[in-house]
């Protein structure tokens, strides 16, 4: 497939310098996207750009990714309005581990194939360099002029900065200048992608190329992703949308995906994930046809769950999401980890028991309304239950006699009830 006509009709591009097209037409090409390794894990934030090295590859291309274990421990002024904390390199290194098995989720990294994806690390080459040795032999290349002509530097040295810029991250453009410079010279990298914010630092690079080995190379920007309503992509009220399901389980990861706006839905689908554009196009049709089912939304959070987890975690989370609407069973809520079981039921009251309660055996009604407040008094669970009103680990309690025992426990530790329809409860079993 033509790469870029691929990108313009995803709405991947945002500045693309002249001949780029033309190149990429004409030979097989490697370019490079370049990540800070500031956490153990990318946030969605981060998919773009790997999007974009994943159709680079499907066409025919050579992706490197380039982790910036250097640039890592300065810090990029670009889009931030104060400086972030410096990592030390045993830190990246640690992340430099876990975010090489996350893109292996989205890149070929076989050596057999021509154009299998490369991982490098510019500390490899950047820790070599003396202070002495880089002012005079990149430094000198590029004026202080030009640097100070960057966006991302006029921006921080406003008078609405307060922050000013440090000496530190004045240079990171130099040093990310140098990386394109590396790699071109090592590994024949001609074209340098990334966010729209990115392009002041990848001109450097291109000009570094042009002074220092009289050769041409190429950038292409994506467009820095939004939502309709103005917010910031990627953050939820607990913050970043991690790939890690540590960070962010693939229960909320799906559910991220599947309220996204109708709006937001139409671009990301076309963003986030590999379906040809007639798919996508059948999707929106659809979706428009009959907006209540949230076609899109639904297939969008399928895919980019499957990609990044897996499908039996899609699944898993889906029936997580049937669960709290009262779709799931007892069978279903016991199959799910304590980490998606407290996802779900996150905010619900709860109250907490005794083990001891439990092991021995409680009527519903002790439990409910003396060894809890979850009922105000007895009279109130004998109601509910005789209206078939109340349900616990989602069967229906008949018998005001029933009996909850320790084989009631979810994960050993939780009893799930619910009044009427909608009023869950949780209650913790504790030693």
């Amino acid at each position: 497939m033509n790469f870029i006509e691929e990108l313009k009709w995803r709405g991947m591009i945002h500045d693309i310098k002249p001949g780029t097209d033309e190149m990429l037409s004409k030979e097989k090409t490697t370019a490079y996207v370049g990540i800070d390794p500031t956490a153990d894990s990318l946030h969605i934030g981060h998919l773009v750009s790997i999007m974009m090295l994943k159709h680079f590859q499907k066409s025919g291309h050579k992706p490197i990714l380039l982790l910036g274990g250097a640039t890592g421990m300065i810090g990029d002024p670009s889009g931030r309005s104060e400086e972030r904390n410096l990592l030390n390199e045993e830190v990246l290194r640690k992340n430099q581990a876990a975010l090489r098995l996350q893109f292996a989720k989205f890149l070929d990294f076989n050596d057999i194939s021509e154009n299998a994806a490369v991982l490098v690390n510019n500390y490899d080459w950047m820790s070599k360099f003396s202070f002495l040795d880089f002012i005079r032999d990149v430094g000198k290349h590029i004026t202080v002029n030009y640097m100070m002509a960057k966006d991302s530097v006029k921006k921080r040295m406003s008078e609405e900065s307060k922050a000013g810029l440090s000496f530190t991250e004045f240079t990171y453009q130099l040093v990310q200048g140098y990386d394109f410079l590396y790699l071109y010279q090592n590994h024949n990298c001609k074209l340098q992608m990334g966010g729209s914010d990115q392009w002041g630092n990848i001109t450097t690079g291109i000009e570094l190329i042009r002074r220092i080995s009289g050769g041409e190379a190429f950038a292409l920007t994506c467009p820095l992703i939004t939502k309709s309503d103005g917010s910031k992509f990627g953050k939820t009220e607990k913050g970043n949308v991690w790939l890690s399901s540590e960070l962010t389980s693939p229960y909320e990861f799906c559910q991220f995906w599947i309220n996204t706006s109708d709006e937001d839905a139409e671009k990301y689908i076309k963003i986030f994930t590999d379906l040809t554009q007639d798919d996508v196009e059948t999707l929106i049709l659809q979706h428009k046809e009959s907006p209540h089912l949230r076609i899109l939304q639904n297939r969008l959070a399928k895919e980019i769950t499957t990609m990044v987890h897996s499908e039996s975690e899609y699944l898993t989370a889906m029936e997580a999401a049937n669960i709290l609407f009262g779709k799931g069973t007892r069978q279903s809520i016991s199959k799910l980890d304590e980490k998606t079981f407290l996802n779900i039921f996150e905010g619900v009251p709860t109250a907490e028991v005794e083990a001891q309660t439990i092991h021995q055996g409680v009527n519903i009604i002790e439990l409910l309304a003396s060894h809890t407040n979850i009922f105000p008094s007895k009279s109130e669970v004998r109601r509910m239950i005789k209206e078939n009103s109340l349900t616990i680990n989602q069967e229906k309690i008949t018998n005001a006699e029933h009996i909850i025992t320790s084989e009631d426990l979810i994960n050993n530790k939780y009893i799930l009830g619910r009044k009427g329809k909608k009023n869950y409860f949780l209650i913790k079993i504790i030693n």
